[in-house]
């Protein structure tokens, strides 16, 4: 396990595998980030990780970043205008909620599995491929860290 990572080569794996599955059906792309940071991860910090990354420039504006803070034990997940705007209210608590479940047994990989699958689904609804031309991966699907 490199310096920069936190998983195992599996978890990783089993994550990267995730959000590929996930985006087989829909233009909407995924990004998990993990962090070290001592800081409390807000949601504003989220949304500035989002634009340094370049997430906004997704040709659909749907792309959504789970960010999870190590070290202060906070996640946020931030979606952009384009999944924001035909995602229910309850939406992003549901999804909050059900990696929290795993996350309180400290099984942060499975929780960040089960949020990814969750917001698969729902941009399999909103954004299908069938309705573009192609289903180009604009964002690499890799966990990024920092």
């Amino acid at each position: 396990m490199s310096q920069n990572r936190y998983f195992t080569s599996e978890e990783e794996h089993a994550i990267v595998k995730t959000i590929k599955k996930a985006e087989k059906n829909t233009s909407g792309e995924i990004r998990v980030h993990i962090s070290k940071t001592e800081e409390k991860q807000s949601l504003e910090f989220t949304k500035a990780l989002f634009w340094e990354l370049k997430m906004n420039e997704t040709e659909r504006r749907n792309a959504v970043l789970i960010h999870v803070s190590l070290a202060s034990q906070s996640f946020a997940i931030f979606g952009d205008e384009g999944i924001d705007s035909v995602s229910s209210d309850t939406f992003w608590d549901s999804t909050r909620d059900k990696m929290l479940f795993f996350f309180k047994k400290n099984q942060i990989s499975e929780g960040i599995i089960a949020g990814i699958q969750e917001i698969g689904e729902v941009l399999k609804v909103h954004f299908p491929t069938k309705k573009h031309k192609n289903n180009e991966n604009e964002l690499d699907d890799e966990v990024t860290y920092s």
